[in-house]
């Protein structure tokens, strides 16, 4: 068995030999001559039964938590297999070297819009901004599609790294509860950490309440590092124990119960209708307005959070109006535009939390009927399907329930799964073909209604068992339209 010091000896000649272009492999099929591979395990598989495979390709280096037997190649034992990779990346791709400032963010909702208002801010007031986040990966003159919302470690560093070359001033990046939990961000520096809120969901994968909330606050306690600041939700009762026991941090909410915190951003809504909203701002001894077609009271919030930001990089007051021409986040509360002039909206909302909030806007609104299209992924967390069903019956006259994506699960056994909290409806439907839920919806609408879509916003894919198909809420509720009316 060796010992710590003798460990420490060779992982430091490692981190140098990597800095010079030594390749790290986490995947054992593209392991190739003199590649060092880390054994890195997860929920399911255990990285230790992949060295034999990354021997046989030629790895030279074997970095894993114990001692096996790794033949000719070196072996050297780490803690941390996830934080060694972090290391390992920052050393290949000189990530502490370069100057971006990185903002992350992490919540249950809101992290998609918040990102994109940071984007826009930031953007306005001339510098230049890169987004990793559920949408895309994207900084000026590049862009490509997430396939997740985080990134695993090394393609983050490898991102950031372009990014630097691409002179970025600023990487706003969306972190997830999955991702703090499996240390995709190890060996990163955060400028700011900002969070939104805490509401039920992944209970599937962090089994409570109480765990989730612990994985969320990693990116402010367990990867301080440079974090010059906490940017936290003090309408959100998780805010607001993260809040007591992080400094420092910005505190930001539509309530006044922080008000006299001269680190509070206070946020009081003048005006909210269907076109948008009004919001006065006060930061200490500071006062502005901002207006945003932007619409919902968590719209509000999600604003705040990006000024908050703003105000952190020493933005002004009056730098801080850039969102009356933003265009808005795919999928989030988008309209979808018709020649009937039916009022339809597709949301990305596929929480309780976020579905009654989408919901209780559009009731605000006061269209005659809510018409809800919505459904539940499969092999995720099965507690949350009768609290969505609550969430949509709460505020809807019409709720249709249909698939999301039920990748391995029976689609009929998920919206069984879903039935018992469907209770409070004047109308309720039922199909498991998403296509066919969306035709019967607007079947059912009057000019005078509002037809929300659910639970895949910009996604333009359905996955039935683990086949990844076209689709669009968008497009199908315009070929509903056209079907139906011409």
């Amino acid at each position: 068995m060796q010992n710590k010091a003798t460990d420490k000896i060779k992982w430091d000649a490692l981190l140098a030999k990597v800095g010079e272009g030594l390749m790290v492999r986490t995947d054992s099929r593209e392991v190739c001559d003199g590649d060092v591979f880390v054994a890195i395990s997860g929920p399911l598989l255990d990285g230790t039964d992949f060295i034999p495979k990354a021997l046989e390709n030629g790895a030279s280096y074997i970095v894993c938590a114990n001692e096996v037997d790794t033949k000719s190649a070196e072996l050297i034992i780490h803690d941390s297999p996830h934080e060694a990779l972090g290391e390992l990346a920052t050393a290949y791709f000189k990530t502490d070297q370069n100057k971006i400032k990185l903002i992350g963010i992490t919540g249950t909702n809101g992290k998609t819009t918040v990102a994109y208002l940071i984007e826009q801010l930031l953007s306005c007031a001339g510098m230049k901004v890169g987004v990793l986040g559920t949408v895309s990966y994207r900084w000026p003159g590049y862009e490509q599609e997430a396939p997740l919302t985080t990134p695993g470690c090394w393609k983050i560093h490898e991102l950031l790294a372009e990014m630097s070359k691409a002179k970025v001033d600023v990487a706003v990046m969306e972190v997830s509860s999955h991702a703090l939990d499996q240390k995709r961000v190890a060996g990163l520096k955060f400028d700011a950490a900002v969070i939104t809120n805490v509401t039920q969901d992944h209970l599937d994968y962090h089994g409570d309440m109480e765990t989730y909330f612990k994985a969320k606050c990693m990116l402010f306690k367990h990867y301080p590092n440079a974090l010059k600041r906490g940017i936290i939700n003090f309408d959100d009762p998780y805010g607001r124990r993260l809040l007591e026991c992080y400094s420092p941090s910005i505190g930001f909410g539509l309530k006044s119960a922080a008000s006299s915190d001269e680190n509070s951003l206070c946020g009081e809504m003048v005006s909210c209708t269907g076109h948008g909203m009004q919001l006065k701002m006060r930061f200490g001894d500071k006062e502005w307005q901002i207006e945003s077609d932007l619409i919902g009271r968590f719209n509000g919030s999600n604003l705040l959070a990006a000024q908050a930001v703003g105000l952190h990089l020493g933005l002004a007051p009056e730098q801080m109006d850039a969102f009356a021409k933003f265009d808005g986040v795919p999928g989030r509360l988008e309209r979808v535009r018709n020649k009937q002039g039916f009022n339809i909206f597709v949301d990305y909302a596929h929480t309780p939390d976020a579905l009654d909030n989408v919901l209780r806007t559009l009731r605000d609104l006061n269209f005659k009927r809510i018409i809800t299209v919505f459904g539940c992924g499969g092999d995720r967390d099965k507690v949350k399907r009768p609290i969505m069903a609550e969430a949509a019956c709460r505020y809807s006259d019409v709720a249709v329930l249909t698939s999301d994506n039920p990748r391995t699960e029976d689609p009929l056994q998920i919206i069984e799964d879903v039935r018992p909290g469907l209770k409070g409806c004047a109308v309720i439907i039922e199909d498991v073909d998403r296509s066919a839920a969306i035709r019967k919806a607007v079947a059912e609408m009057n000019i005078e209604d509002v037809l929300l879509i659910a639970g895949k916003g910009h996604e333009t894919y359905q996955i039935i068992g683990t086949e990844k198909r076209d689709f669009s809420d968008s497009e199908e509720v315009m070929k509903a339209i056209k079907e139906i009316y011409g």
